[in-house]
């Protein structure tokens, strides 16, 4: 495995443990981070941090690779298993999602996600079909 892909695995493994404090070390200080659950982005470590905090505060997210690529821009591409749950631990999203990551220097500067609906959007639209 690549030190990129076992870097990224290893970021994997600490958010599915919700070790925060594990991934916000290997950002860059200025990180741009794609907000899956509403939108948009949030800038800086302590910001993600933040982000990270009140996101599980409401709902429970499990990620499971499936597939590490790299794209023409040489940014990493990552194909996740991407389960989310309410508190109570009823699912609210089963979906897969492409995270893209810019790596500079040992340090995450940018995290995207590839075209898809944000986490709020997906639950609201289970919770219609369930209605």
């Amino acid at each position: 495995m690549s030190s990129e892909r076992q870097f990224l695995q290893n970021l994997y493994d600490a958010f599915n443990k919700r070790e925060i404090e594990t991934i916000v070390d290997v950002m860059h200080p200025d990180v741009k981070w794609a907000n899956g659950v509403a939108g948009g982005f949030v800038y800086g470590r302590n910001a993600v941090r933040e982000y990270w905090t009140n996101q599980f505060k409401d709902i429970q997210v499990q990620l499971e690779i499936l597939k590490f690529e790299t794209d023409e821009n040489n940014r990493n591409v990552v194909t996740v298993h991407q389960i989310v749950r309410d508190l109570q631990g009823n699912l609210l999203v089963d979906t897969t999602v492409h995270q893209i990551f810019t790596i500079e220097d040992s340090l995450i500067s940018l995290y995207e996600i590839g075209e898809t609906e944000t986490i709020q959007a997906m639950i609201q639209k289970t919770r219609t079909s369930n209605e």
